[in-house]
């Protein structure tokens, strides 16, 4: 069991929940608000998305990150930033015998465009998804080949920003490992698991534990689960040595037919984290766990 647990905030994502809770952050005023919030919650880390005012959907515009970092460092300059870079990794495969005729949703780019706001904001966390994965039972693909991890995995350490491991499937923990051998990880190795979105691993014990057995020793790990299985997950990562992520990013009831926020979700982790006799961390105690290089 992990007593001295950090919590990471998901404040948004990208995905379709605009229509389905009455408040998903989608300005950057809103999702540095959200990132605020959780902070004040409890939450030592904020990953963050940004999203297309005008739509509401996920999109890449590093004039957007930028609006949200300035916001969150002058409100909160402890709280630490994980900045998503899974942006730019969507295929949209055609329809019947025209696989290669793709749809309208995709956005496929290499990996060093998929870190632009990355090297023009150097937050002290960035996310790195370990591998392809099907996505939804359609046919949207993630795309995250291991040539691409290797180049993203490299200008990331150039960059002396810290990658955020992120593993859908056992099979991206073993590549994360292998990446760290090949030595484009420092350590700590900071690793997600991600659990619960279909069609990667799902959201039980057996396979958080299965993820975690994978880690390398010496690593550094947090795990969630989505939806229903986010506050479950939160009891069982810290059981299992791990911290802990929840957000509106993953979920968006705080209970049944009640909306979440970002807050009251932090807050709920906070609570099943100290009722199991663990404590919360702050940023600062974070850092030194992660060794993080502290952005001023």
């Amino acid at each position: 069991m992990n007593r001295e647990v950090f919590i990471t905030c998901a404040v948004t994502g990208s995905g379709d929940t605009v229509g389905r809770h009455p408040a998903i952050p989608v300005t950057p005023e809103q999702i540095a608000a959200a990132a605020l919030e959780a902070a004040d919650a409890g939450a030592a880390i904020a990953h963050i998305h940004v999203r297309n005012p005008e739509t509401g959907k996920g999109c890449r515009d590093v004039h957007l990150y930028r609006e949200v970092v300035e916001r969150v460092r002058s409100g909160n300059r402890d709280v630490i930033i994980n900045l998503t870079s899974g942006m730019g990794g969507d295929m949209d495969i055609g329809t019947g015998e025209t696989p290669l005729e793709l749809g309208e949703n995709t956005d496929l780019v290499g990996p060093i465009t998929r870190l632009a706001h990355v090297e023009e904001l150097l937050p002290e966390i960035c996310s790195l998804d370990c591998g392809t994965l099907n996505f939804g039972d359609g046919s949207m693909i993630f795309v995250s080949t291991p040539d691409m991890l290797r180049a993203g995995a490299k200008r990331i350490r150039e960059l002396g920003v810290r990658p955020e491991l992120e593993c859908f499937d056992s099979g991206h923990v073993w590549f994360a490992e292998r990446m760290h051998k090949e030595g484009l990880l420092e350590d700590p190795a900071l690793y997600q698991i991600c659990l619960g979105i279909p069609w990667g691993a799902p959201a039980d014990t057996a396979a958080m534990m299965s993820m975690r057995d994978r880690i390398p020793a010496g690593a550094v790990w947090s795990g969630f689960g989505i939806g229903a299985a986010q506050m479950p997950m939160v009891a069982q990562a810290v059981l299992l040595g791990g911290n802990v992520r929840v957000g509106l990013e993953d979920n968006l009831w705080i209970e049944k037919g009640v909306p979440a926020s970002n807050g009251s979700l932090v807050e709920k982790a906070v609570t099943i984290i100290e009722n199991m006799g663990a404590r919360v961390i702050s940023p600062e105690e974070t850092r030194k766990k992660l060794d993080l290089r502290q952005r001023k």
